[in-house]
């Protein structure tokens, strides 16, 4: 029997005063009185055995022990939110994959598919939440992430689904622009550069045998939907995949003066935690993902 776990209302009305250093605040987001919030913090702070906030003439204000505390609950009443809304979507029925991606690779390549994992699996719900840096999954509700870098997650299993295989964009009416450019007259044109790839430009270069001095200079950005919207706003040249940008190239927003491209070094994977690779539901997901990776001309 768990005997030291405060009531939820009490957690509730402490969570939303630490958030916003306000009692009255506090009880205007949870439709209560003040006096409500005062007493359900009270209560907690007899439990705990600690105050929780020093009351000032100008409000409230946390202590040591209230700040930890607040950054410990808040992240466990989210989770428990998360799940319950899980429940009450599926009344208890099918499954649910939590799914951390990188945004750009989610947005233009995984979403205008999944519509075909879902026709195949009707019961199964994929949610997707960013996530651009490597994580422990013991600390996180995710599943299963789909992450550009290396391998090699403690406790967890890769699954290779493609690299990148990047050539220069920008828009037709770049100043200086034209079909058919060499490496070293794309030298000569503002470089967009990504802050995930800083030496992307160094590398194209390279493999046409270019050292251009200015290959590590130019506006930097953190995403490929950045870089790409940045081109098209004539502000210089991207490197982007073309897997990314097939709607930009199609309408003509974006062109490729030049079609060289070469191998990134590292490459997109399905990463999943030992603990949970024989879900049937993630089964299903990989083996459909790696199908569809296999199948995109790149």
């Amino acid at each position: 029997m768990r005997k030291k776990i405060p009531s939820t209302a009490a957690l509730l009305a402490f969570e939303a005063a630490a958030r916003h250093e306000s009692f009255t605040r506090a009880a205007e987001e949870l439709a209560l009185t003040q006096s409500a919030i005062c007493r359900q913090i009270g209560a907690l702070e007899d439990f705990l055995g600690v105050p929780l906030f020093r009351r000032t003439r100008r409000g409230v204000q946390l202590t040591e022990a209230g700040l930890s505390y607040s950054r410990q609950i808040a992240p466990r009443l989210d989770a428990i939110e998360h799940d319950t809304l899980a429940v009450m979507a599926h009344h208890g029925a099918g499954s649910v994959l939590e799914l951390a991606v990188v945004p750009t690779f989610a947005t233009r390549w995984l979403l205008p598919r999944l519509a075909g994992f879902q026709a195949r699996n009707p019961d199964v719900v994929v949610n997707m939440h960013t996530q651009t840096r490597p994580f422990l999954f013991d600390q996180t509700e995710f599943d299963a992430a789909i992450y550009f870098g290396d391998t090699g997650w403690p406790g967890t299993e890769a699954h290779f689904l493609m690299r990148e295989y990047p050539v220069p964009v920008c828009s037709p009416a770049l100043p200086g622009v034209r079909e058919q450019m060499s490496p070293d007259e794309v030298a000569e044109l503002p470089l967009l550069q990504q802050t995930t790839r800083p030496y992307a430009w160094r590398q194209w270069f390279a493999s046409a045998g270019v050292r251009p001095a200015n290959d590590m200079g130019g506006m930097r950005l953190e995403l490929f939907s950045m870089l790409a919207q940045a081109a098209i706003e004539r502000m210089g040249v991207a490197l982007i995949p073309p897997f990314l940008i097939q709607q930009e190239l199609a309408a003509g927003s974006l062109i490729s003066p030049c079609l060289r491209s070469f191998p990134s070094t590292r490459a997109y994977y399905l990463i999943v935690p030992e603990g949970k690779a024989e879900r049937p539901a993630l089964t299903n997901f990989r083996e459909w993902l790696v199908e569809e990776a296999r199948a995109t001309p790149l």
